[in-house]
């Protein structure tokens, strides 16, 4: 009996401990921890593993730090990306409701294109996707795709107006043909010629066009000075004008073309051919390299530069003043620094632009040729200045594309 009834007095306290690890184990259990970055989601708690939806998302290894380090810290925020021109962090929803911050991305070379932050040692790693090609930067490496600059032109060329390889090309050496931006050798070749630029010359009907029926406010009979010619020629690409210039060249319009050839030749153009100075022929073709070549050339000639790039003028004609406008609007343009311009068009070319300009402080010749539709060489022209300007302002070159 004695015996007993110690064992039952001993067995009481040991019963009581029992029960309270229970209800400890189980109050632990089901207990949930919080969601990263202050998320007022559901808590996640499965059977004792409690991992937020955060650590699915793929780590970017920043300035050698490990960006799974966050899982150490709930509340730990991502800061943005301090550099010029970054994206900060954005945030979205997972499957459980939870906001998760999206990696941090990082431009390259151009804007619009990203790739995740640098590792410890210094080089950058962007997504796997086709059509990447590996390109050498400073003292690292970078991805880009080749097609983030859309020039919706048939050919295009961006060179330095000094030479050197280009910034970006496309179809470059196609033999197309170039309308009137054949207006630039013509200038040169009458220039060339050291004429009396205050001589009186007639426009006559031979110098009306009847290949294509283009109009002109130069009737027969209007008597303008080889100045006046060659501003509308430049500025309003009057083709009346140039072919006058040309019939007014010594040994006439024959002789001329024959020296717009020889011109071109001497310029290192072995893939162009003129064959009147109008552009209205589509004989005369080119390639945006030899054009390039003819611009940088042009751009030499003071009075072409001025008279290419004015952006309206009011001339007499036949005893009434008319206003004449630049077909390339973007020389009235306040953002755009533009030192020669022409444009063209004939069917066969399409819409064409070259252009001498200051881009990103730095001096260029833009060729577009063959683009299709009204403003599509103007946007090509923009897309392009966008670009190098924002290769600039990431302290990088524009890449050779």
């Amino acid at each position: 009996m004695l015996i007993s009834t110690l064992l039952g007095t001993m067995s009481a306290p040991i019963g009581s401990a029992h029960a309270t690890e229970k209800v400890r184990t189980e109050a632990h259990k089901n207990k949930a921890e919080p969601v990263v970055h202050g998320s007022k989601g559901p808590t996640v708690a499965q059977n004792g593993s409690n991992r937020t939806a955060a650590h699915k998302t793929d780590a970017i290894v920043r300035k050698g730090t490990a960006g799974a380090a966050a899982s150490n810290s709930a509340t730990a925020k991502v800061p943005p990306v301090a550099r010029h021109g970054a994206v900060a962090p954005i945030a979205h929803k997972d499957r459980s409701g939870s906001r998760v911050a999206k990696s941090e991305l990082t431009p390259v070379a151009h804007g619009g294109r990203y790739a995740s932050a640098a590792t410890g040692n210094g080089v950058v790693h962007a997504a796997h996707k086709r059509g990447l090609t590996r390109v050498a930067a400073s003292s690292f490496d970078l991805w880009q795709e080749p097609g983030h600059l859309a020039v919706q032109s048939g050919s295009a060329l961006v060179v330095p107006q000094d030479g050197g390889e280009p910034l970006y090309e496309k179809n470059a050496n196609a033999v197309v043909p170039i309308a009137s931006i054949t207006k630039l050798m013509t200038a040169m070749v009458v220039l060339d010629s050291m004429p009396n630029l205050q001589a009186p010359i007639t426009i006559t009907d031979e110098d009306v066009d009847y290949l294509r029926g283009s109009r002109s406010r130069l009737g027969v009979g209007t008597v303008i000075t080889r100045e006046t010619a060659l501003l509308l020629a430049l500025m309003s690409s009057e083709n009346r004008a140039a072919n006058s210039l040309a019939r007014h060249y010594p040994g006439g319009l024959q002789a001329f073309v024959a020296a717009m050839n020889r011109k071109a030749m001497s310029l290192g153009m072995g893939n162009s051919h003129f064959e009147d100075p109008t552009g209205l022929n589509s004989n005369n073709v080119s390639t945006a390299f030899d054009l390039a070549r003819m611009v940088a050339a042009a751009h030499h000639y003071p009075l072409i530069r001025e008279f290419s790039t004015t952006p309206g003028a009011r001339a007499e004609v036949k005893g009434r003043e008319l206003d004449f406008h630049n077909t390339n609007q973007l020389v009235s343009s306040p953002t755009w620094e533009i030192g020669l311009s022409k444009t063209g068009y004939i069917q066969e070319a399409g819409k064409c632009l070259v252009m001498q300009a200051r881009v990103a402080d730095k001096p260029v010749v833009i060729v577009l040729l063959d683009s299709a539709g009204k403003q599509t060489r103007i946007g090509d022209a923009n897309r392009i200045k966008r670009w190098m300007e924002s290769a600039s302002a990431t302290g990088r070159q524009p890449t050779r594309v």
